[in-house]
């Protein structure tokens, strides 16, 4: 069975030194944790991840899920499993205190997620999805729709899901066919199928909350004649108690590649009674709260089985022998060298160290800047922090879901054949995390989203109030011969995008389809420069602590070397990238069908 080992003290790191939480007294409630709090938060997750979820993840997946008797059974041990994450209050964590929740801040819940994300992904979606359920009523809902399910989503007791896709309508959920007619008591007959539904059906709860996308007969064409509504499983009678089943089931399980130990469902809404949650015709804006939250948790996916599978392939690479160094032998006393001293093996894995401890940073920043656009008592700074969240939000879901997968790919190179097979659990991350790319908006999709509507449609007010932040920073440390190496890394890599920000702006006036067409190479540029910038604070914040004096020299020292080595590996990346866009993008939008 793999290992896991949680990453607590680069979570302390982050939390304390490089975004410095404690201090954030502007933000509502953050006044209320410190670091022994946060510790035993994550040190409690840890141990439940680690002892629970991690050894349930190979069988779960073995087993997979079972449709019988028109109810989904999950692997053996799910259901004990998820009885005790309830009973354990994981679920409350970031919730609103005023529905039994925790209050505590994104930041510190994001990590939670890592664990839980990196020791088992298919358990993990059942409780992440419920989150995102909460969201979207807690936010969109009327005070009589929140008494009614709030406080059980919270609990856990009550498990939700979110339906959008239907077989022939996929992204473009414009053309969906789904039905809401009018009913009595302000409630709706919602009617239709929706497919790949994570979490559709399971026996870990008593009841599941259905947020389903619906149009109403009188609906406008297009997007703007959306609707959402929350239809459960079972009708909640006035005391809060469960009455009937309602008019929907799930009629089959998806055979699909990866996260076996999650139901992904077709579901069948056949007269089922739903409540609309928001106004009519607006069910999009409140669907994308639940989205965007989403698009996250997808984010931290990418991070977490990135990371297991690179603590594994590390492992193993200490461990294999299998030849001898090129520069002579390194292991004598054994009949060869282990295999970490092979120079395409320590790329491999110094690429995905750099890059799962940049983008742990870099996901805290993003949780960050959400708590401060919720909590921030300025609403000017509040607005920024949600301007620059929905900024990365692609960066953090497409691009953290690219790299991380081909992180796992290299991760089970190191393995060879023994990465092949699944006995060694390589080809199960790899597997699990592939879908990663593809839901909640393929990446494509997120890389249009970045350049056409997050770039374009401010005219760059967001980019440029982050460019503002980022020569900011280098400024600050320019008189500082030991930033030198980490500033030259990231000055180059924000010179590159300016100038491919700039060439696509141009070429978009004249033919928009080359938005489209630079969009992936710039999202992966947009990327590798995010991660420069982490790792330039990371270096600055590491820095400090040496010159201050500690006696964790070493894990300092170690961030040093890791962020230089990602500069010169990763950061040069940015110059082809720009390139690329510059030079591929109009033969890409205008090549002749014919050709293809």
């Amino acid at each position: 069975m793999p290992i896991y080992q949680a990453p607590l003290r680069d979570y302390q790191f982050i939390l304390s030194e490089l975004l410095s939480i404690y201090d954030q007294t502007e933000l509502a409630g953050f006044d209320e944790i410190d670091p022994e709090l946060t510790d035993a938060i994550l040190q409690g997750v840890a141990d439940f991840t680690t002892d629970i979820m991690l050894p349930l993840n190979a069988s779960g997946d073995l087993e997979g899920c079972q449709l019988k008797d028109g109810n989904v059974i999950t692997p053996k041990g799910f259901k004990e499993a998820y009885q005790q994450y309830i009973d354990d209050g994981w679920a409350t964590l970031t919730c609103d205190p005023e529905y039994g929740g925790q209050g505590l801040p994104e930041v510190i819940g994001t990590f939670a997620t890592e664990m839980k994300t990196a020791t088992n992904m298919a358990f993990a979606m059942y409780p992440g999805l419920t989150h995102g359920a909460y969201s979207a009523i807690h936010v969109h809902g009327s005070d009589a729709l929140k008494q009614k399910y709030l406080a059980k989503l919270v609990s856990g007791e009550w498990t939700g899901t979110m339906n959008l896709t239907e077989s022939h309508a996929g992204t473009d959920l414009a053309l969906l066919r789904t039905k809401a007619t009018p009913v009595a008591d302000g409630k709706f007959a919602i009617s239709g199928e929706k497919i790949f539904i994570s979490s559709g059906d399971h026996d870990l709860a008593e009841n599941i909350v259905h947020l389903v996308l619906a149009k109403l007969p009188d609906a406008p064409e297009g997007v703007k004649g959306i609707s959402l509504f929350a239809v459960p499983k079972f009708h909640v009678n006035d005391d809060g108690s469960l009455g009937e089943a309602n008019q929907l089931c799930a009629s089959a399980l998806e055979h699909k590649m990866g996260i076996h130990g999650n139901s992904t469902c077709v579901m069948v809404f056949d007269g089922a009674v739903g409540e609309l949650v928001g106004e009519p015709h607006q069910g999009l804006k409140a669907m994308f709260t639940m989205m965007n939250q989403a698009r996250l948790g997808v984010g931290i996916q990418g991070l977490g089985v990135s990371d297991i599978a690179y603590q594994n392939a590390l492992v193993y690479a200490k461990e294999r022998i299998q030849g001898r160094a090129l520069s002579g032998v390194k292991q004598s006393q054994q009949a060869a060298d282990s295999i970490l001293v092979h120079g395409d093996v320590r790329r491999m894995l110094l690429s995905q160290k750099s890059f799962n401890e940049g983008t742990r940073a870099l996901m805290g920043q993003q949780a960050l800047w959400l708590d401060q656009a919720e909590r921030h008592s300025d609403p000017v700074k509040a607005k920024q922090a949600a301007a620059l969240a929905a900024l990365f939000t692609p960066i953090v879901k497409g691009f953290v879901t690219d790299q991380g997968f081909k992180a796992c790919v290299d991760a089970q190179q190191i393995y060879g054949g023994h990465g092949y097979i699944n006995e060694w659990g390589m080809e199960q991350f790899v597997r699990d995390i592939r879908i990663a790319m593809i839901y909640e908006g393929t990446n494509g999709v997120q890389a249009l989203d970045l350049v056409g509507r997050k770039l374009l449609s401010d005219k760059g007010a967001t980019l440029t109030l982050w460019s503002d932040m980022v020569k900011g920073f280098i400024g600050e440390h320019s008189n500082n011969d030991a930033m030198k190496p980490y500033l030259a890394g990231l000055m180059d890599a924000a010179t590159d995008l300016e100038k491919a920000t700039g060439f696509i702006a141009q070429s978009a006036a004249k033919n928009p389809d080359m938005i489209g067409a630079a969009s992936m190479p710039y999202m992966q540029l947009f990327g590798i420069s995010a991660l420069a910038w982490m790792w330039a604070r990371i270096a600055a914040t590491s820095i400090a602590a040496l010159d201050a004096g500690t006696d964790e020299s070493d894990f300092y020292q170690a961030k040093l070397n890791t962020a230089e080595f990602y500069m010169r590996y990763w950061g040069c990346q940015t110059r082809s990238l720009r390139k690329q866009v510059e030079m591929s993008s109009a033969q890409i939008a205008t090549f002749d069908e014919a050709d293809f």
